[in-house]
């Protein structure tokens, strides 16, 4: 690591969305592995955002937790300057595509405008490192065959993707503009316990636990890379450490799977019958397949996936058949 990218030893880092499915899961990865760095989370605690995915590391002595919105340009600037933080882990963002297609401005004001409202107070500040966590949807879709490099051209297909992509620009922009060190890092289909029930795995089991049509859009053909959340999130961290500043950063787990395959295994796990699956109108636009080749992150800072789909499906399974207390108020609101 050039001394460019050295970090301070006891960084004080915001992350945004912290109280999310993978924001939260990274902050306790992080305050265990880094007992000498302070985390601000500031997190809007919008439908997705639940305080029960963070109350484990509530008191921990290096966390704060702040209730906030990225959009607020003041208050971000006032946070960012009053904690003296060094570094952004920017995890805040609308992430499903269905509801982007029924409310685009939604997206566009938190993924967009949020953004460039972390971008400026972190222009103002000097912030050392901004790293903006972003998805491999923006590259569009793939046919049968090749993966997506950090090259690939942008070409979002749906109001979601177009809103990250656009997320995305203005942090390239920002540091040819004004010189602002940063990394983006593009990751593939991320799943684990704690997801909102919302997403495809967590919507299968909760609804085939409570024996409910599973719908399914178009005949499930699509075909997604599937990466654990905690192979996600120490991918992260080698990119914060160990990253080249201005690089972006692929992850894949080289395990593409069709979204009916997907379903058929969780099926098969929790003994529930195929009938439950009900097949309804694909989605507008729906991108067929995704896949990020990984070969950047894996050679320039040695990070391998080490979770098989399969365990972490088990995992994932097993969570949610142990933590009814959890899903249960939130299947309620989806």
């Amino acid at each position: 690591m050039s001394d460019s990218n050295l970090l301070p030893v006891s960084p004080t880092i915001l992350i945004t969305g912290g109280a999310g499915f993978v924001g939260s899961n990274f902050l306790r990865l992080m305050l265990h592995q880094y007992p000498s760095y302070r985390f601000i989370n500031m997190d809007k605690l919008t439908y997705s955002g639940n305080m029960n995915n963070i109350a484990d590391f509530i008191k921990h002595p290096n966390y704060i937790f702040i209730h906030g919105d990225i959009c607020d340009r003041d208050r971000t600037d006032s946070l960012i300057r009053g904690y003296e933080v060094d570094i952004i882990i920017h995890f805040a963002a609308e992430s499903h595509v269905d509801r982007s297609i029924r409310d685009p401005l939604v997206f566009v004001t938190s993924n967009i405008n949020g953004t460039q409202s972390l971008l400026d107070a972190a222009i103002k500040n000097n912030i050392k490192l901004f790293l903006q966590i972003s998805t491999d949807e923006v590259y569009g879709s793939l046919g049968d065959t090749g993966s997506f490099t950090e090259k690939t051209q942008i070409a979002p297909g749906n109001p979601y993707s177009a809103s990250k992509a656009s997320a995305d620009m203005l942090v390239l922009a920002y540091g040819n503009t004004y010189g602002l060190p940063f990394n983006i890092v593009r990751f593939g289909n991320t799943y684990g316990p704690a997801q909102y029930p919302e997403k495809l795995i967590p919507m299968v089991i909760l609804n085939a636990l409570h024996n409910q049509r599973i719908p399914i859009h178009g005949e499930g053909h699509s075909i997604r890379d599937w990466v654990f959340v905690r192979d996600n999130n120490t991918a992260i961290d080698k990119v914060l450490h160990h990253g080249r500043r201005g690089e972006v950063y692929n992850i894949g787990s080289k395990q593409e799977k069709r979204t009916i395959e997907v379903v058929h295994l969780l099926l098969d796990m929790l003994d529930k019958p195929k009938h439950l699956i009900e097949y309804v109108e694909d989605r507008p636009g729906q991108d067929y397949r995704y896949a990020n080749r990984p070969d950047k992150i894996m050679n320039e800072l040695g990070w391998r996936p080490q979770y098989d789909f399969m365990e972490g499906l088990k995992q994932t399974v097993q969570w949610y058949t142990e933590n009814m207390d959890w899903w249960q108020p939130l299947q309620m609101k989806t």
